[in-house]
């Protein structure tokens, strides 16, 4: 299902005008898969806020993991420690989940986005660069927005027919988010891997074909 996606960056008339990547480093962030993954679970489940002193200009990288699945907290600290390899990343416990975070003064430019308020309250849009690394590991993006908001388990249905009750199951991928821009970029990454899905609500998308989930599971698969 296609999806005409939100602007880029420079076309976004709404909210604050995200900072590009500096001048300085003329070469986008490596490895390009680690970040395209921690790009998804930031705009699934992350957020950056100032820590010390705010004139120091220090930022944290806050990345909330479920206890239930210690693989994709591995997989959360192994992306952030890929992106900035010099600075330390943390595990801190919470009720029922885990706050994996790392400090450092450029995450407001790796991640651009970052702005006043929750993510659905204001425009959500990726600038050039960004789409490029996207469309160069679009399964990675995915992989990072399924594994910090979304789900892949199986739809028990029940259905009356003439001849009785019939009971069946499948298995099916669910990407909750508030943000319509969010879940446009979630549907144009799938389209770029050529997964089927569809908006079975307002703020859902749901890939449920039996040939979209086994080429979803390639790039993503069960939570672990």
């Amino acid at each position: 299902m296609a999806s005409a996606g939100p602007r880029s960056a420079s076309g976004a008339t709404a909210g604050r005008a995200a900072p590009p990547w500096p001048r300085r480093a003329r070469a986008a962030p490596t490895p390009q898969h680690s970040y395209a993954y921690l790009l998804g679970l930031y705009l699934g489940d992350g957020c950056l806020s100032r820590v010390g002193d705010p004139a120091k200009g220090v930022w944290s990288l806050r990345i909330m993991c479920a206890d239930a699945w210690p693989g994709l907290i591995r997989e959360c600290v192994d992306a952030q420690r890929a992106i900035r390899p010099a600075n330390k990343v943390r595990i801190v416990p919470k009720q029922g989940c885990r706050e994996v975070n790392s400090y450092s003064k450029h995450w407001p430019h790796l991640l651009p986005q970052h702005g006043p308020g929750r993510k659905h309250h204001r425009a959500i849009a990726l600038h050039d660069w960004q789409r490029e690394i996207v469309a160069a590991h679009p399964g990675w993006f995915v992989r990072g927005l399924i594994h910090s908001d979304g789900y892949r388990g199986v739809n028990h249905v029940r259905r009356t027919l003439p001849g009785g009750v019939r009971y069946y199951s499948y298995p099916r991928y669910l990407f909750k988010n508030e943000s319509a821009d969010i879940l446009a970029l979630c549907g144009e990454a799938l389209d770029l891997l050529g997964v089927a899905w569809r908006h079975n609500k307002r703020n859902e998308i749901s890939v449920a074909r039996r040939e979209a989930v086994a080429l979803l599971d390639v790039f993503v698969g069960p939570k672990y």
